[in-house]
């Protein structure tokens, strides 16, 4: 419970030091940031720059095109929205219209495939929906009390592997092995 009232008092802060350039809209601004790591939170709220960086992420975020159904794209516009970045961007806002309580790590999940699968599950919402459940699912197993960067035992991290494999697998038999980039078991 303690937690819950720090993030709490954190996303009072943040709103505080964001209402006066982003009247509006704070409360979305404050209630994206707040998908960000405790530390980076803690960092943002004492460092300007941090914030401002922040900030303007979040915003181009609410800047994406809302109509899905916008083919006139030229190819320029196709190309810088197929950039890392923005790729990222787009995902996090529709993972976050879940509402599953772990957008930033679902939406990192996800980038880990293939830009073109990325890009894929941009314009379907069915196959998104999906993704978001399996992810959610992987999550609810324990693996989201895993830090990957941690993983220093190469068993782990094929232990890993083969639970994520076998949960693509039950939704996506034919691109299992793409989707989790482990070899056909």
């Amino acid at each position: 419970m303690g937690d819950e009232k720090d993030l709490e008092a954190l996303g009072e802060q943040l709103y505080d030091l964001i209402y006066p350039k982003h009247t509006e809209i704070a409360g979305k601004l404050t209630g994206m940031l707040l998908e960000l790591p405790a530390p980076v939170l803690t960092q943002i709220q004492h460092d300007e720059t941090m914030l401002t960086e922040a900030l303007d992420k979040a915003l181009r975020a609410l800047q994406l095109p809302q109509d899905p159904s916008n083919n006139g794209i030229s190819k320029k516009d196709d190309e810088a929205s197929a950039s890392s970045d923005s790729l990222g961007e787009q995902l996090f806002e529709l993972v976050d219209t879940c509402n599953t309580g772990h957008t930033q790590k679902i939406t990192g999940m996800l980038l880990e495939q293939h830009k073109e699968t990325v890009q894929h599950l941009l314009s379907e919402p069915s196959l998104l929906e999906e993704q978001v459940n399996l992810a959610l699912k992987t999550l609810e197993l324990g693996v989201d009390e895993t830090d990957l960067s941690d993983l220093s035992d190469a068993d782990d991290i094929e232990r890993l592997g083969e639970k994520l494999f076998l949960l693509v697998k039950e939704k996506d038999a034919a691109r299992a092995n793409d989707i989790t980039g482990l070899p056909c078991h």
